[in-house]
């Protein structure tokens, strides 16, 4: 099992994330910061949360080891 994680710090909200796996991400209304909808994502969505940890331009995003 992995788990994906946030770091709202990083975040400047480029939404590359919700762009490239929307079922796995969101950004809040206010400050269109990223929000996690899955924090662990089954076998099968796993590569495409690391794809979007990938596009992140701020590596706000760490996909893990739980």
């Amino acid at each position: 099992m992995v788990r994906l994680r946030a770091d709202l710090d990083r975040c400047r909200g480029a939404g590359q994330c919700v762009f490239t796996a929307p079922d796995l991400f969101d950004q809040d209304d206010a400050a269109g910061l990223v929000v996690v909808l899955d924090p662990a994502p089954g076998p099968d969505r796993q590569p495409l949360a690391a794809r979007a940890a990938d596009a992140c331009p701020n590596r706000a995003l760490t996909l893990s080891p739980d």
